[in-house]
């Protein structure tokens, strides 16, 4: 999770924040078997639709961090190209008892599972078996299994065997995580999304607040936020829609009024090209949970990229 040291910043900004990039469609049965139910966040980066935009390029190649540069050149390793042969490369973090923090990566696609063994044999990598599964090495200290024939876990070697493990009926899997697989269900028909946690939400509202989380009793409320979720698309100009999902509708109009205000302090010292994205970004509360809606232009939206405030947040 990346620190933002900025006071409040336009709410477009804070969702590219939860994941670093900002392209995802509904996970594979066989993909979200494997994410245990600690889950922290939930990512998916649609390659396919980030070639149809040239502002959700730039985007990726602005926001992409270090752990997704090293995921495909993992892949390249093995002899698969993440702008040819997959289709989706989706992202878990989930919370361990004793090991911290650990994370997945699902790669579905039109590979040729033989070929890509076929080089495996060739370069002389061979598996070892964890149960029925065969997990193989690859560049950067990884480990992949093929789930089935078109799909491709990888990460890790502890964060794999838990993967596994959560698969196999050994821990729960995100299906009995309600909060989690309610916000999915919101979402995962959409071509873009994420989802994130309790305490990640938390940790990111107070950070996106900053300074004007002091304008109101944010920590308060705090403990009412259960999670957030968030779309996005590129089809006209940037549409994003964040929704924070709280306890109770009293939380919710608080945590409304909140941003609104913490919106008009930032405002105040906001440079042309902030105060244009403040001003398309709209705040409102509908029983418990809270909307974010923004939209601009591509023009616009590949300005804001290029400002202070988007730089301080998103690195």
């Amino acid at each position: 999770m990346k620190t933002v040291k900025t006071s409040l910043t336009c709410v477009v900004v804070l969702a590219m924040l939860l994941s670093g990039t900002t392209f995802a469609m509904p996970l594979a049965s066989s993909a979200r078997a494997v994410i245990p139910t600690d889950l922290q966040q939930l990512i998916s980066v649609d390659y396919r639709e980030m070639k149809n935009s040239p502002t959700a390029m730039q985007l990726k190649e602005t926001l992409m961090p270090d752990n997704i540069k090293q995921f495909e050149t993992a892949l390249k390793g093995v002899g698969l190209d993440p702008d040819k042969d997959i289709d989706t490369l989706a992202f878990a973090a989930f919370r361990t008892e004793k090991q911290g923090m650990k994370q997945v990566a699902v790669a579905a696609g039109p590979f040729n599972m033989k070929a890509v063994l076929k080089k495996l044999t060739a370069q002389k990598i061979k598996s070892t078996k964890y149960r029925l599964a065969s997990i193989y090495p690859m560049d950067g200290g990884l480990v992949m299994v093929f789930l089935d024939d078109s799909t491709l876990l990888f990460g890790e070697i502890s964060a794999v065997k838990i993967a596994l493990d959560t698969r196999d009926g050994q821990i729960l899997s995100l299906d009995t995580n309600a909060t989690m697989a309610d916000m999915m269900s919101s979402v995962d028909s959409s071509p873009l999304w994420s989802i994130l946690d309790q305490q990640g939400t938390q940790q990111v509202m107070r950070s996106a607040l900053g300074d004007a989380s002091k304008i109101g009793d944010y920590d308060s409320i705090k403990k009412h936020l259960l999670g957030s979720r968030y779309t996005m698309n590129f089809n006209s100009g940037v549409n994003f829609d964040l929704t924070v999902v709280t306890s109770d509708s009293v939380s919710a109009a608080t945590l409304s009024s909140l941003v609104k205000a913490g919106l008009l302090y930032k405002k105040m010292s906001a440079s042309a090209t902030e105060k244009m994205a403040m001003d398309n970004t709209t705040v409102d509360s509908d029983g418990a949970n809270v909307s974010f809606h923004f939209k601009s232009s591509d023009q616009q939206f590949q300005s804001l990229m290029h400002s202070p405030l988007f730089n301080a947040v998103s690195h």
